[in-house]
């Protein structure tokens, strides 16, 4: 072997000088050399063979690490998980050359440990999941546009569909809700020039007034017979039969929502919100009332897991059996929520709950709202709000309502946080009396007012109907020649960007010569006043004399 090769192999010090096993080691190549006779043979010092293996070592994984991005395996085949499992041992310390590239070694195996894992999987579903739907493979997704589901809420079979049917649906629905984002467009551009609606506009409700002209003309017989069928071969585990009881046009409405709200359970799942083994609080006992919730509420994780929670309709307190609630329901001394009565006409209360004096009380009806509301955020920091809680009076008791919840000092004068109906007081006034109530105080506090955002689904459809409601009355009773919108919101304490924007879904705000009019349309003034007959003295108000209330001064 040649001489620089050994001397290569054996290293040398920092100062010029070679160790003595190395000198040595040289002796013996040489005679060996000059002998002829004895065999080629090389005795390599310990630290010598140390720091070639080293360089050896070092090279594979460097050469490993340029093919493949995934971290050196130990030799238990996993990947290391400290520096500790990549030691390669260093040379002899008289050796300043060789530690200095075995420090190096060490360094560039460090880098290579830090590197992050190769992921061999992106999905995020759970396979060992699957939908609880009797003789479902968990594949394909009522939106289409997912390959698997685990929940009823996503299955085909339930709604008695399959999955390549649901991703022809998705693919129809995309292609109405581009065409409908491109009439919107146009729409929007004209929105303050046109009085009445477009052509198009009117064909198209006439088209759907032909369309659903036969939805209440019943089931035939052999119908009834189909649907009792299916009902009593699957009974609760799949959908009821939908066709023939309303027209294609509602059914295919129905469709939208239900693809669009098992989407958004969808989005939930993937962030982590939900998770698949369902720590969701299916339905709660308030009262005599079974309610089904509609989205997740953070209970505590014992109470959440039960699935059916018992709630104690007057101190709002939960439980997780009847047993409890009925012995508690013996004790409980509660028939009306905590706090000062503001209002009283009838059998309709009003009472303003201070969430710092009644922390507890004030968080429990937070979580009970949070399984009706999807942007509710507040649950526990009740401290700076005040609680309007409207109730109901009988024999039993003042019972829930619904409330609304409202900043003690709002910096852009919110006068709702947070407001809710109880879902079996839905779709009866209450709504709009809450919100009345709201303006109500925002008047006597002589502000002007207006709900946080965002606002939920039906907070929005409850808002804009109680605005075109103040406007169309505030027309009705209008008898100037000029209408002011500054005028309009300091009597009806209303935001003028939310008049504004109910001024021009009712189409009554027009641009011309470089001023907005404000467009009186008697027919719409019409149209309300027929109804507000119809409705009768039965109607639902706020009686303004009715309230015992002055501005709180501090906190």
């Amino acid at each position: 072997m040649p001489r620089r090769q050994q001397r290569h192999i054996a290293g040398s010090g920092s100062d010029g000088t070679e160790d003595s096993d190395s000198s040595a080691e040289r002796e013996r190549t040489n005679s060996s050399e000059s002998d002829g006779t004895r065999p080629k043979r090389q005795r390599l010092t310990r630290a010598s063979t140390r720091l070639s293996q080293s360089s050896h070592d070092t090279t594979e994984l460097k050469q490993t690490a340029e093919h493949d991005e995934s971290p050196p395996l130990t030799p238990t085949g996993n990947a290391p998980s400290s520096e500790s499992e990549l030691d390669i041992s260093s040379p002899n310390a008289s050796h300043d050359e060789g530690q200095t590239k075995d420090q190096a070694n060490r360094d560039s195996d460090k880098d290579l440990s830090h590197r992050p894992k190769r992921r061999r999987c992106h999905e995020t579903y759970n396979f060992n999941m699957k939908c609880p739907t009797p003789g479902c493979n968990s594949l394909g997704h009522l939106t289409g546009k997912h390959e698997r589901h685990f929940a009823v809420s996503g299955c085909p079979l339930y709604h008695n569909l399959s999955a390549d049917e649901c991703k022809v649906k998705a693919v129809t629905r995309e292609k109405q809700e581009d065409e409908l984002k491109v009439q919107e467009e146009s729409n929007s551009r004209h929105a303050t020039r046109h009085q009445t609606p477009t052509s198009k506009q009117s064909r198209y409700k006439e088209q759907v007034a032909e369309m659903r002209k036969g939805r209440n003309s019943g089931l035939q017989k052999e119908q009834k017979e189909k649907h009792m069928e299916h009902r009593q071969t699957h009974g609760n585990t799949r959908e009821p039969l939908l066709e023939n009881i309303t027209s294609d046009y509602d059914l295919e409405l129905f469709r939208k929502a239900q693809a669009r709200a098992s989407e958004d359970l969808e989005k939930l799942r993937i962030q982590g919100q939900i998770t698949e083994g369902s720590n969701m609080i299916k339905t709660i006992l308030f009262g005599r009332y079974e309610l089904d919730t509609w989205y997740h509420s953070p209970y505590p994780e014992e109470y959440a897991r039960l699935g059916r929670l018992y709630v104690c309709e007057f101190c709002l307190k939960y439980m997780k059996s009847q047993t409890i609630l009925r012995r508690h329901m013996a004790k409980c001394v509660w028939k009306h929520p905590p706090g000062d009565e503001v209002y009283r006409k009838g059998a309709i209360s009003v009472f303003e709950v201070d969430g710092k004096k009644n922390k507890i009380y004030c968080q429990n009806l937070c979580l009970l709202a949070k399984l009706f509301l999807d942007h509710k955020t507040l649950y526990y920091d009740v401290e700076p709000f005040l609680f309007y809680v409207m109730t109901e009076a009988d024999n039993t008791g003042c019972h829930l309502v619904g409330y609304f919840s409202k900043e003690k000092n709002s910096f852009l004068n919110y006068n709702v946080s947070c407001i809710l109906t109880m879902p079996q007081y839905m779709r009866q006034g209450f709504g709009k009396m809450l919100i009345d109530f709201s303006y109500l105080l925002s008047k006597v506090e002589e502000k002007v007012g207006s709900p946080e955002r965002p606002l939920s689904d039906l907070g929005l459809i409850s808002y804009r109907s109680y605005w075109k409601e103040v406007l169309l009355r505030y027309m009705h009773n209008f008898q100037g020649k000029e209408i002011s919108i500054k005028e309009i919101s300091q009597e009806t304490a209303v935001n003028p960007v939310d008049i504004v924007s109910t001024l021009q879904s009712l189409q009554m705000l027009k641009y011309w010569k470089g001023k907005h009019l404000v467009l009186k349309r008697q027919d719409l003034i019409d149209e309300w006043k027929a109804k507000e007959v119809k409705r009768g003295n039965g109607n639902k108000t706020i009686d303004p004399s009715s309230l015992k209330w002055t501005p709180p001064k501090g906190t």
